[in-house]
């Protein structure tokens, strides 16, 4: 299984700020999780999901990004 890059000190994910410790553990903790099952984060995505909830991206065009991106 692919590990992912986090570095608590600067409270970022694969390169990705986050606004504070318990957002990126969290984070951190569902994307593991969802490793399991074989899904492959991205820096891209990661970016887009911490943009969608800190509100830089709207709800509408975080899901038409990720429509983007996989295409389902």
């Amino acid at each position: 299984m692919k590990t992912i890059d986090i570095d608590r000190k600067s409270l970022t994910l694969l390169g990705v700020k986050f606004p504070d410790i318990k957002t990126l553990e969290s984070t951190a903790n569902a994307i593991g999780t969802n490793m399991f099952e074989g899904f492959e984060p991205t820096k891209e995505l990661i970016q887009l999901y911490v943009d969608w909830k800190t509100g830089i991206v709207s709800e509408t065009d975080f899901l038409a990004k990720l429509y983007t991106i996989y295409g389902k």
